[in-house]
């Protein structure tokens, strides 16, 4: 604790005696200062205990000393130190009433106490508290450092921060998302802060910015080197931090930092490592791609995982990507397998984990965003992230994999979708897929002739083919559909078959047709 006035008057050697202000001991005091000036404000920086034998000041007059006590108590003076037995035999009284009236304490001090006794008490009680505080902060530094260390993920780390500061902590990953808080109950706090927390990282690391109020003071600390940021840590006290505390934040910062924002060196390895490890998956040798991997890819190769593809025009969209996947793969103690390849992000994460979960709510939400109303800025929805994922596989099968993903990342792009799963493809139906622009213009020149012949009225060929091909050939019940005889049906068919110049017997003549007839359906008939 720093020194107060109520430590000095109990300091027994110091023999001080409180005139005024009784009720207003407990402030602390920054410094003790002895000045004779009758205005020593201009050299006050505030929280100072001013000594004064009043050598120059007319302490019985009452208008001059109301004047006096107003300016220290105005400029953060915490008391005053009035020597007696030097200019006055005791504090006189309009002096007493001056200081009462500011709320300003007044302690007498007598002649046996040399002035330089009370700054040496203040200088070793405030010496005192900052050894104090800094073996605080370092025992605290200890603590976390084996808490990072231990590898648990960063909840010890937090949680030991916390109970050092009295209050909650909580990590952000590079998207603004909490990671882990601590006590638990912090995270719903700290989901509150993330507009604040995306601020944050709009400026330049190391930054820092204070939000709240003094019953719910939180401190935000953005994490990284050099000018990106990789994450936030947030931490919230009823108070400002002290000293202790204050060196229990930065040494959690420098941690939390070293460990989500590894050195360009070791983060460049991982991923030539990984490039390799993918390239022999690839080329269909799991066995050398598992004794590559080692320790650091091989426990992803021992349980299904699925294939992930991104692509944007940007790679700083598929980087971002990269950072959520990552955020989520050290929050949760997953692996993560992630290669940049040109525009394109490959990635091998485990199935049904946080990563793929991540990388789908990744997706959601920017499906979300392009989906503002038009009035909206255009800027919104510039460079989309296109995701394509595979089915679940093993390491014999990555080159399947690589294809489904491919596959998938292809339909979600011609569909506008910012993620789309292989299986979407295998279990859904054929026909979202006719709705390709290409499709379309081939199933219009496919059955062009016919809708000239319909709109010259000359019949209806387009609807009695749709009829008999929807019956399989049966005429009886496509005539009956149409309300026509079946030889009716017989003779429109033979027109179909003489307009397109080819047979209806053939199976793939009848397949183009129905499917031209299905990827037509949702346009508008050509009107007479």
């Amino acid at each position: 604790m720093p020194p107060t006035l109520a430590s000095l008057v109990q300091h027994s050697a110091l023999r001080l005696t409180v005139r005024a202000g009784a009720d207003r001991l407990d402030t602390p005091v920054r410094w003790a200062h002895a000045s004779e000036l009758t205005d020593p404000v201009p050299y006050m920086e505030g929280g100072e205990f001013l000594l004064v034998t009043a050598t120059n000041l007319d302490a019985e007059n009452p208008e001059a000393m109301r004047r006096y006590a107003r300016r220290l108590a105005g400029a953060g003076v915490v008391g005053l130190g009035f020597a007696v037995g030097v200019n006055y035999d005791e504090v006189p009284r309009a002096l007493i009433d001056a200081a009462e009236e500011v709320g300003l304490p007044l302690l007498e001090v007598p002649r046996r106490t040399p002035f330089i006794a009370i700054a040496k008490a203040v200088s070793s009680a405030i010496a005192a508290e900052q050894y104090q505080a800094v073996t605080a902060g370092f025992a605290a530094q200890r603590e976390l450092t084996k808490a990072a260390l231990a590898g648990d993920g960063p909840g010890e780390l937090l949680g030991r921060l916390a109970a050092h500061v009295d209050g909650w902590a909580a990590l952000y990953d590079a998207s603004g998302a909490v990671v882990a808080a601590a006590p638990e109950w912090a995270a719903r706090r700290a989901a509150r802060l993330t507009p604040d927390v995306e601020r944050l990282r709009e400026r330049p690391a190391p930054a820092s910015v204070v939000v709240g109020g003094t019953d719910d003071r939180v401190e935000l600390q953005s994490l990284g080197t050099g000018r990106r940021v990789r994450g936030a840590l947030a931490v919230g006290t009823g108070a400002a931090l002290g000293t202790a505390e204050r060196y229990a934040v930065h040494s959690a910062v420098a941690l939390l930092t070293l460990t989500t924002a590894r050195s360009r060196s070791l983060q460049g390895a991982e991923q030539r490592l990984g490039a390799a490890v993918l390239r022999m998956l690839l080329a269909g040798q799991p066995d050398h791609a598992r004794a590559v991997a080692g320790d650091l890819y091989g426990d992803l190769l021992d349980a299904p995982f699925r294939l992930v593809i991104a692509e944007a025009d940007a790679p700083a969209t598929t980087a971002s990507l990269g950072e959520t996947m990552e955020a989520a793969a050290f929050r949760t103690g997953e692996t993560l397998l992630a290669v940049p390849e040109g525009g394109r992000l490959v990635a091998l994460a485990a199935d049904g984990g946080a990563v793929v979960a991540a990388c789908a709510a990744y997706a959601e939400a920017q499906e979300a965003r392009e989906a503002r109303p038009p009035g909206e800025p255009a800027a919104a929805r510039e460079d989309p992230v296109v995701v394509g994922l595979s089915a679940p596989a093993g390491p014999i099968a990555v080159a399947a994999a690589y294809k489904q993903a491919d596959q998938a990342l292809s339909v979600a792009r011609r569909r506008g979708r910012a993620l789309v799963e292989h299986e979407e493809l295998v279990a859904g139906s054929v026909l979202p897929l006719l709705a390709d622009d290409a499709v379309r213009a081939f199933a219009d020149g496919m059955l062009r002739a016919l809708r000239e012949h319909d709109a010259k009225g000359r019949g209806d060929l387009v609807a009695s083919l749709r009829a008999w091909l929807s019956h399989h050939g049966q005429w009886d019940a496509a005539a009956a559909e149409l309300g026509v005889h079946r030889h009716t049906l017989r003779y429109r068919m033979r027109r179909v078959e003489e307009i397109l110049g080819r047979s209806l017997d053939d199976p793939d003549a009848r397949m183009e047709l129905w499917l031209a007839l299905k990827a037509t359906s949702t346009q508008p008939e050509p009107e007479a």
